[in-house]
């Protein structure tokens, strides 16, 4: 039996797709990917960091939470993080957008962090992480509950340098020098 491939979608079908329900999408290499719904875990860690973020002093208008980030892999995708980090040039951007969306052709984000869902692995540590570099985004943290781990990737000279905590150890992020938290805590949400 054959069975006739998907048609890709394009960027321009994407940013005009809406299939009347409030399923968040990435797009992936022209493939549309439904995400699911995150478990409570994700939620927890989400909000957690997010909560810790704002009592570290930066302002609720830089945090977003499943905002859309435009990145470039074969051709240009979308990817949903779980929480990002905008610079205050980024920032000024978005004020005036209709949606929470990332183009190309504005500002990084500082910060992205994907909280891994299962089976979602290789996504999070693989392919986003060379996207994510390919965007310049200096820092990307993927919190794994499953792991009980957090990798923190630096942005240096177009690649990203990592170091993975675990445990009590004190996550050392070179954006946010004042932020103390333990991949223990993290984990907690």
């Amino acid at each position: 039996m054959t069975v006739a491939a998907a048609k890709k979608m394009s960027f321009e079908e994407f940013l005009n797709y809406d299939d009347g329900t409030d399923t968040l999408y990435e797009l992936e290499n022209g493939e549309l990917i439904p995400m699911p719904s995150e478990s409570d875990i994700n939620q927890r860690i989400a909000m957690f960091l997010v909560a810790c973020f704002l009592r570290l002093g930066i302002p609720s208008y830089h945090l977003r939470m499943k905002a859309e980030v435009a990145v470039h892999s074969r051709q240009v995708g979308v990817r949903v993080p779980d929480v990002v980090v905008y610079s205050e040039e980024l920032a000024n951007v978005m004020q005036e957008a209709t949606r929470s969306l990332i183009l190309m052709d504005m500002p990084p984000p500082l910060l992205v962090v994907e909280v891994v869902s299962p089976n979602q692995e290789n996504r999070d540590y693989r392919y986003k992480r060379s996207e994510y570099a390919a965007r310049g985004i200096a820092e990307y943290w993927i919190v794994d509950p499953m792991g009980q781990k957090v990798t923190m990737l630096e942005w240096v000279e177009g690649f990203y340098d990592e170091r993975v905590y675990t445990g009590n150890e004190v996550i050392c992020s070179p954006l946010f020098a004042d932020l103390k938290l333990t991949v223990a805590e993290v984990l907690q949400g």
